[in-house]
């Protein structure tokens, strides 16, 4: 479910959880498609791709599968560690954004 271009992010634009992922993703400043999904009558896409909570947010990268918000997170963090980092490389301060997240 890759595109040619980069990552893909199923989502749907009023979920608190994919908000997260997609103001990450905008400190990172790379580029992905958005693919709206509606929560009222889920794709066969998102049912596949996260069958054990079937919800939003799901990135596909390079044929790789990423549900949960804060997974997403800290994936794009180590996946694109040439840009800003999103944590603290101290453990306390890391701890402490995660929780705040």
């Amino acid at each position: 479910m890759t595109s040619s271009n980069g990552p893909v992010l199923l989502d749907f634009w009023v979920s608190p959880f994919g908000q997260r992922v997609r103001i990450a993703m905008a400190e990172k400043r790379f580029e992905y498609e958005y693919k709206e999904e509606d929560l009222f009558n889920k794709s066969e896409l998102l049912l596949k791709s996260n069958p054990l909570h079937k919800k939003v947010p799901v990135l596909f990268h390079d044929g790789k599968i990423i549900c949960e918000s804060l997974i997403i997170m800290e994936y794009i963090d180590e996946v694109w560690s040439d840009k800003v980092k999103l944590l603290s490389s101290d453990s306390y301060q890391k701890a402490q954004a995660r929780f705040l997240g």
